[in-house]
């Protein structure tokens, strides 16, 4: 939890809140990835690639 709030201090101390949308992507995307890892999913999350 502490990088988050690391994160949003860099982006609101640089004024780099434009960099937050890409992040918010990222860790959904790698959130997405880490719960379809084990599952029936899995095999068509591999065709998007």
């Amino acid at each position: 939890m502490s990088i988050l709030v690391e994160l949003w201090e860099f982006a609101k101390t640089r004024k780099k809140l434009w960099l937050l949308p890409m992040i918010l992507v990222m860790m959904v995307f790698g959130a997405f990835l880490l719960i379809a890892q084990g599952s029936v999913v899995a095999p068509f999350i591999y065709t998007l690639f």
